[in-house]
């Protein structure tokens, strides 16, 4: 059988802001022709008219130094990293994982609302000591049917984690740039108010410079002395010092916390805590979440070269 795949020279020119997982390379290489920023010559950073980026900055300099860039291809749900509005401004598109990750970021969100709720972790880990044996039983811990549900950010990851909760029985509300028409949920304007008739609060929504420190020590005190939040959204919409403060003095009764502010460091003081339950940025990651954002990507990759609407565009 001949062989159909097209030769390098033929294949689009993509560049990268960083190298590529190895889940990526493998399934891509073939089809696209993929050249390093940092190791390309004038003539081809000239002629690039797509990048490929993963979290490292994209700023106003990184794109006067590509002047046909057209597409700046995104393989995250945020893109914070990325200066939007010099986009807008040199008509550059942006797309990113849209809803590729969505479905096991929110499997995961809940299963921090239940570890923390349920003590899960230090549950496991009074077995693991043998302190089972030695001591008893670990103390009781509170249920989490019925409980009271804030969701900010009711957008792909947001929306799936209400329709979870809904199904343990918990009466779910939500706060987001505004109200959605077809959300059967309640939509509370302030974030406060929301924390304070929450028993759990969920952040999945991005980091803008509006949601930045979006849970501040005034929502902590909202939320409560028995209130527990849980951010798989960034680090960046919690204020740190405060929620280190708030966990100390028992402001809130307990976290659970994929994403931190400047990972991979993580606020030390949390490591002794037993109502925290602490997770390295995994939310998102499954092989399974991996392949439906690697076709993603080709697939808005093979739409701009083709002139046709992209995926999964960011709006500008």
């Amino acid at each position: 059988m001949e062989d159909t795949t097209p030769s390098a020279d033929e294949r689009p020119l993509v560049l990268l802001g960083q190298p590529l997982f190895p889940e990526f390379a493998a399934a891509l290489a073939g089809r696209f022709r993929f050249v390093l920023v940092a190791d390309a010559d004038a003539a081809t950073l000239a002629q690039g008219r797509a990048l490929l980026i993963g979290l490292n900055p994209v700023t106003d300099d990184h794109l006067a130094a590509l002047p046909a860039l057209g597409l700046v291809a995104g393989i995250s749900v945020g893109v914070n990293h990325v200066d939007l509005a010099a986009c807008r401004r040199r008509g550059i598109a942006v797309t990113n994982a849209g809803a590729a990750f969505a479905v096991d970021t929110a499997d995961y969100g809940v299963g921090l609302v239940v570890a923390v709720l349920r003590r899960l972790a230090a549950a496991e880990a009074h077995v693991r000591a043998g302190r089972w044996a030695a001591d008893g039983d670990y103390p009781l811990t509170t249920k989490v049917s019925g409980k009271r549900v804030g969701i900010v950010g009711l957008g792909n990851i947001g929306s799936r984690i209400a329709r979870r909760l809904a199904a343990f029985g918990c009466a779910v509300s939500y706060n987001s740039r505004s109200p959605k028409p077809s959300a059967p949920y309640e939509f509370v304007p302030a974030v406060r108010d929301l924390a304070a008739g929450s028993d759990v609060l969920v952040l999945s929504c991005a980091l803008t410079e509006e949601t930045r420190h979006v849970v501040n020590g005034e929502v902590m005190e909202a939320l409560g002395k028995d209130g527990v939040l849980v951010n798989v959204g960034r680090g960046g919409l919690v204020d740190e010092p405060e929620l280190v403060r708030c966990l100390q003095e028992g402001v809130i009764g307990g976290a659970g916390l994929d994403v931190f502010e400047s990972e991979p460091d993580v606020p030390p003081e949390l490591f002794s805590m037993d109502n925290v339950v602490l997770s390295a940025h995994r939310a998102v990651a499954t092989p399974e979440s991996i392949r439906g954002t690697i076709e993603l990507v080709a697939a808005n990759l093979d739409a701009f070269f083709a002139g046709k609407p992209l995926l999964s565009p960011v709006e500008l």
